[in-house]
């Protein structure tokens, strides 16, 4: 209706404007004024009688036609534009938002913890002691490490450094061992070094990586590394070593191998002859 109602606006404003300037017709724009203020849409229509219509000529008729043609036509892409516009907001409020893509993680190396078996050969900094005028008969084991300066009768074994000099009737078996003025016997076993001062006496085996001997020993010296005999030593037993120093007093009595040592005696002797 309000399309209508403006087309019959334009219509008798062109109207009446063309009237105006007809100077034989001033009575009819007096006229036309006045009812176009009172009348409805639906009589507007009307006031264009065929007096109106019969001073209009064809060309004036055409154009005003066509203006309200192109009113229409444009009006009508401003709705569907619209329209459209509305449906692109809406798929795009339904369209899902892209995800960021999220950085991959990635795998972290763990270290291998350590096993119980490693823990248990780390000796603990706890020390026990074994003092002078004491006697223990049984066996003794130490996470730690050991004095001993009173008498055992037993086996004494201990993951740590033992030091004795008192008497031990047993195998004495630890990390590092030293004795000094003990009398030790049974088999001495170390898994690093062995230290054996002046005055010490050992009826027992000897195993140990390095061994310096300074005191009496009557057994077998078996060690993977450097053995030192001192002057004030006393061997009776075999020495077994990567090397051997025997220094100038050392008493021997017994056979020296270094057969720990990195050397092809065969060979080196049969090769140098051509024996196989």
């Amino acid at each position: 209706m309000s399309f209508l109602k403006d087309f019959k606006d334009d219509l008798s404003q062109a109207v009446n404007e063309l009237v105006t300037e007809d100077g034989d017709k001033e009575t009819t724009k007096a006229k036309s004024e006045p009812e176009a203020e009172d009348v409805s849409d639906s009589d507007m229509v009307n006031t264009l009688d065929e007096d109106v219509l019969a001073g209009l000529d064809l060309d004036t008729i055409s154009d005003l036609l066509e203006d309200t043609e192109e009113e229409e036509v444009n009006e009508e892409p401003e709705a569907d534009l619209t329209e459209e516009t509305a449906i692109e907001e809406d798929e795009k409020e339904e369209a899902p938002m892209p995800k960021k893509p999220q950085p991959e993680k990635k795998a972290e190396l763990k270290e291998p913890a350590a096993s119980s078996e490693d823990e248990d050969d780390i000796p603990s900094d706890e020390v026990a002691e074994i003092t002078k005028g004491t006697s223990i008969t049984g066996n003794i084991m130490s996470d730690g490490s050991i004095n001993v300066y009173g008498k055992i009768i037993g086996d004494v074994t201990c993951k740590g450094k033992m030091v004795i000099t008192g008497m031990v009737q047993g195998t004495s078996m630890a990390s590092e061992i030293f004795a000094n003025n003990a009398k030790i016997e049974g088999d001495v076993k170390s898994s690093g070094s062995i230290k054996i001062g002046n005055g010490s006496i050992i009826m027992g085996n000897v195993y140990a990586t390095s061994a310096v001997i300074g005191g009496a020993v009557r057994g077998d010296i078996d060690v993977h590394g450097p053995v030192i005999v001192d002057a004030t030593a006393v061997v009776q037993g075999n020495i077994k070593s990567r090397s051997v120093q025997i220094n100038n007093g050392a008493a021997i009595e017994g056979f020296c191998s270094q057969c720990y040592a990195d050397i092809d005696y065969k060979a080196l002797f049969d090769d140098t002859f051509g024996k196989n």
